[in-house]
């Protein structure tokens, strides 16, 4: 049976950490917070898993209220994003801990402790202390505690933020194996968009303690409720221009022209904000639909074989994402494309009214 979330409030010293949030979280799922520091990720992982006790609302497991019972009686493990083991214990009594604790007996001890560090591939670790660990190795040994419990419920806080690039491609890998095997509700708090698409899923956009959206991941990254969603799920965030629907026409930032193609037929005439992931924009022409916007170039970041170019056109700073790596002169004229069939449409409250096709989003899911 589900998790449920019903109507959650935190209240702390009077400020909203949480804010009336309702979800539903089925056995055998991988779900994933998605928001900026301070969106309430934290703060709900701590209700669900009865570190904290809400101010209002109420949580069940299996149809019983779990909402006042302490952690120590809930079925609930949890990964932090610090490497969090037992400095006098070594990998192997780390992981049997809590195994140890619900009184397990020793054979079965060893065979899961053994079982679980295969799969993490630390199975040659199992005689070290954590001092004479990387931390890659830490972490491992952290989430193989979690597992080897075997709970209903497993969160995980952000925890492959303090590993390098490699380690944390490499274990969001072997995790999204691992948790295909198991029946229980896996909760990922993350504020990378990149990383929720990459671990798939279930994702909950979460915004100064409110859940804005949720749903499969690819449907949220592909139908953002709002321009707020649309802005979190996107790594840059995405670009808005103000635009508008004329007849058979669409006009942006004014002075922009385009026929109204796709899924942009039959948008009612009237005022819109149109959305550009920085990846959809282009400085160099692609197709023959494709709209011109005349911006100058502000500012080169280069971050690994990707460079991010960021433009101003109407004193409105845009980003660019380049493959490759790039040099721009600063200052200079330049032109900037967009495929209208990659446009997303918001009415001017930031609801969504139209999102690019399903083949056009799925060309590029960054």
């Amino acid at each position: 049976m589900p998790m449920v979330i019903e109507n959650v409030t935190k209240l702390v010293a009077n400020e909203k950490h949480i804010d009336s949030i309702s979800l539903e979280l089925e056995p055998g799922t991988f779900n994933i917070l998605l928001g900026r520091t301070l969106s309430g990720k934290t703060s709900l992982m701590r209700l669900m898993a009865g570190l904290d006790k809400p101010t209002a609302g109420r949580i069940l497991m299996d149809g019983q209220d779990l909402t006042r019972l302490s952690v120590r009686k809930r079925d609930v493990a949890m990964v932090y994003q610090q490497f969090i083991n037992y400095p006098s214990m070594t990998v192997s009594e780390n992981i049997a801990s809590p195994l140890r604790l619900a009184k397990v007996s020793p054979s079965e001890i060893d065979r899961r402790v053994r079982e679980v560090a295969e799969m993490l591939h630390i199975e040659n670790l199992l005689d070290r202390l954590p001092v004479e660990l990387s931390g890659g190795q830490q972490q491992r040994t952290a989430i193989a505690r979690a597992l080897v419990k075997d709970a209903e419920l497993l969160l995980l806080d952000e925890p492959l933020v303090n590993l390098d690039y490699k380690l944390r491609e490499e274990l969001r890998t072997e995790m999204r194996e691992i948790f295909k095997r198991r029946q229980s509700i896996v909760v990922y708090a993350t504020t990378e968009p990149l990383e929720a698409l990459a671990l798939g899923g279930n994702t909950a956009v979460l915004h100064e303690g409110r859940l804005e959206q949720f749903g499969p991941t690819i449907d949220v990254y592909q139908h953002p409720r709002t321009t707020r969603i649309a802005q979190a799920f996107s790594d840059p965030a995405m670009n808005f221009v103000a635009g508008k629907v004329d007849g058979n026409n669409l006009h942006l930032a004014d002075t922009l022209q385009a026929p109204l193609q796709n899924h942009l037929r039959g948008l009612t005439p009237g005022d819109y904000r149109f959305g550009m992931r920085p990846s959809h924009l282009q400085l160099q022409r692609t197709t023959d639909s494709d709209i011109e916007f005349q911006t100058t170039l502000d500012l080169a970041e280069i971050s690994g074989s990707e460079t991010f170019v960021h433009v101003l056109h109407n004193a409105q700073s845009w980003t660019v994402q380049q493959q490759g790596i790039h040099n721009y002169r600063m200052g200079e004229k330049t032109q900037v494309y967009i495929d209208p069939s990659r446009l997303y449409v918001f009415d001017l409250d930031g609801h969504l009214v139209a999102s690019p096709e399903q083949h056009s989003a799925a060309r590029s899911l960054r």
